[in-house]
């Protein structure tokens, strides 16, 4: 109930109005049915931005830091982003991944639609990064068509570590369903989930035309945190 509330009295209504998002291709998301919405992920702003516009309800997977904030304000925060879709999960691990992938084909028996970000963290630079495995398990195991998403405009509205976005042009462009109905059976083949991913990312880059980075986001991150650290100490060097 409290979903509904924010979508079409709360939190809706704002982000539209800040963001005057425009859309392209909705009518390509499945009416009913389980599907899965795969996306790039530019900006926090991400998570209430596509579900504002769809005219169904989404569960995002969200990372369980969102949920574990201390005191009375950890709370509210952690309530507020259950009220709105998302699903708590561990990031840390293979273990964690499993039940990730869990969590989101709960979502999918449901006949409900699950967002998810294959990238499987922000970009720190506007660019995309190569997917993980995990949204092609998905898409196997329960058989469903993957609906491939394009958030464009978000990173300059929204970069990473602003927390009050500033206007900027937003468009959030869906793409057709791709069907991988010929790998039934086949989420256990290393290669077979390698290539449906690549496919989603593909499809998503062609939405998007963001420049592609053949490097999991996550490791282009602590490798430029290591270089601004190792530059930081070098700078702290006394000159001879």
């Amino acid at each position: 109930m409290f979903y509904y509330l924010l979508k079409y009295v709360l939190l809706g209504p704002l982000l539209k109005l800040l963001f005057r998002p425009r859309i392209e291709g909705l009518e390509h998301v499945p009416a009913t049915g389980p599907a899965i919405v795969a996306g790039n992920h530019l900006s926090f702003s991400d998570h209430f931005l596509m579900p504002a516009v769809l005219r169904r309800r989404i569960s995002f997977l969200a990372k369980r830091e969102y949920f574990t904030g201390p005191g009375i304000k950890g709370r509210l925060i952690a309530a507020f982003f259950r009220s709105a879709g998302q699903i708590p999960v561990d990031r840390s691990g293979r273990e964690a991944g499993q039940a990730a992938i869990q969590e989101g084909l709960g979502v999918l028996r449901k006949g409900e639609l699950l967002g998810i970000y294959p990238e499987g963290t922000r970009s720190h630079d506007g660019r995309l990064y190569k997917g993980k495995v995990g949204v092609a398990v998905m898409a196997l195991r329960a058989g469903v068509p993957v609906v491939p998403c394009a958030m464009i405009g978000t990173f300059e509205a929204q970069p990473p570590g602003k927390v009050v976005p500033r206007l900027h042009p937003v468009v959030i462009r869906f793409g057709r369903p791709l069907d991988f109905s010929r790998y039934a059976g086949m989420e256990n083949e290393k290669a077979v989930l390698r290539a449906v991913t690549d496919e989603i990312m593909y499809a998503i880059l062609s939405l998007s035309e963001q420049e592609y980075v053949d490097q999991y986001a996550a490791v282009a991150k602590a490798e430029q945190a290591a270089k601004a650290e190792k530059e930081r100490r070098f700078r702290r060097l006394p000159s001879s």
